[in-house]
């Protein structure tokens, strides 16, 4: 894995190290999509889960940017989840009577009608069945999402909302190894460090999601804030370089134009080693 400034190369594909994320903008995400893109973003996520995304508006955004010039379809990396029955609604992508390969299957072509792309850069399983170990439909899920990645519709895959025991069951007996982890991140939980650790022993890229509502008290404490004073920056941001200089790759789903410019901004600047150390640490005192 090569580590440029704003985008990481793993297997070949160019992945930027700062996403934006598109759950919970209904009517609002063809219209936030786009102008994420607009201010710099090259990376977006979804998951044909109708109950928290709309990916067909995603797909809107994605079109008209590339349609109007904002973006080439090859600078944009798009990535998208199947998400099994429990964590859908009524509105379901697929047949759930099928079985799960099938629902997987028919889950990625709408993705791709959705998104109006011949390929998906990356495709997670969206969460196991299961809070503990890994039941015979997330085998049956991810052993389809291995065979769409295999046949070149998928050129990255990945899971999200995985324990470190889920994780390192996957890692032991899959056929092809998860390129990312998506998980929502803890200050309170070491900002998933364990999971971290597992990836970085299998050479696995961390995607960190809720940074900032999941460590809200954690962003107003004055560790946060001294350390943000010192750079001239918002705690928000020191929040997501911490991210980047451990290794993550942070998702923001900000409907602020003038917030999406400064999240990317974060490029601009490092912390130094012993400010990574205290954040690291910033809960667990």
């Amino acid at each position: 894995m090569n580590i440029s400034n704003r985008t990481i190369t793993i297997d070949n594909v160019h992945v930027p190290r700062f996403l934006y994320g598109t759950a919970w903008k209904e009517d609002q995400t063809a219209r936030l999509v786009e102008l994420a893109l607009q201010q710099g973003f090259h990376g977006i996520d979804t998951a044909n889960q109708r109950k928290h995304y709309h990916e067909a508006a995603v797909g809107k955004a994605v079109c008209a940017a590339i349609d109007s010039g904002v973006i080439e379809r090859d600078a944009l990396f798009c990535q998208t989840k199947f998400t099994f029955h429990r964590g859908q609604d009524h509105r379901l992508p697929y047949d759930p009577r099928a079985p799960i390969a099938t629902q997987v299957e028919q889950s990625f072509a709408l993705s791709l009608e959705h998104l109006g792309v011949e390929t998906i850069d990356s495709y997670l399983l969206h969460g196991p069945t299961t809070s503990l170990g890994l039941a015979s439909d997330d085998w049956e899920a991810w052993k389809a999402i291995e065979s769409i990645h295999e046949n070149g519709r998928a050129r990255l895959i990945g899971v999200s909302n995985f324990s470190v025991e889920q994780l390192r069951l996957l890692c032991s007996e899959a056929r092809v190894l998860p390129r990312f982890v998506q998980n929502r991140c803890y200050a309170v939980r070491g900002w998933d460090r364990a999971i971290r650790q597992l990836c970085f022993e299998n050479g696995l890229t961390y995607q960190g999601f809720s940074l900032l509502t999941a460590n809200r008290a954690e962003l107003s404490s004055s560790t946060i804030k001294q350390i943000a004073k010192r750079h001239s920056r918002t705690p928000a941001q020191i929040v997501f370089r911490f991210a980047l200089d451990v290794g993550m790759i942070p998702l923001t789903g900000t409907t602020n134009a003038d917030r999406m410019s400064a999240d990317l901004s974060v490029f601009d600047f490092q912390l130094g080693p012993d400010e990574i150390e205290e954040i690291e640490h910033l809960a667990l005192h």
